[in-house]
């Protein structure tokens, strides 16, 4: 007789739950993983330009041309601003999915476990049900041949 085990379909569920989360963790990494390469860029761009500015106020600069790089320096800064908070809700965002991933991954073993142990209590049975039959074989094997 084949082992069922009585939880095979809560497990089943218990394993859908833990394929989803891994997946929304894995798009939630991904997106922290894009919007950080994004804040990066733009902090580059205003490094790059404030290097820039400084090279040419050695050799001078109008100051419609300096308005200007303070100008496009104000709205990068901005936009790092907004980045920063981007960054933070997507780094926030993937803890969460990590915890849930945890959660349904300690869900999922707790089941397993539970299987393995029934299994193996259903093997002993099983052993000391076979061993009951092959006894009351014997005995009945001995009791042909003393009649």
């Amino acid at each position: 007789m084949p082992f069922n085990y009585k939880f095979d379909k809560l497990l089943a569920v218990r394993e859908r739950q833990k394929e989803e989360a891994l997946d929304m963790y894995n798009q939630s990494v991904i997106r922290f993983e894009e919007t950080a390469n994004k804040l990066y860029e733009i902090l580059k761009k205003k490094e790059d330009l404030e290097s820039y500015q400084s090279e040419r106020l050695v050799v001078g600069l109008p100051v419609l041309e300096i308005r200007h790089h303070q100008q496009f320096v104000h709205n990068l800064e901005k936009t790092i601003d907004h980045y920063q908070k981007m960054v933070i809700n997507a780094r926030n965002q993937m803890n969460y999915y990590q915890d849930k991933l945890m959660e349904t991954n300690t869900e999922v073993k707790k089941f397993e476990k539970m299987k393995e142990k029934s299994k193996l209590q259903y093997m002993a049975a099983e052993k000391l049900s076979e061993g009951r039959q092959m006894d009351d074989i014997s005995i009945q094997q001995f009791m042909n041949r003393v009649h």
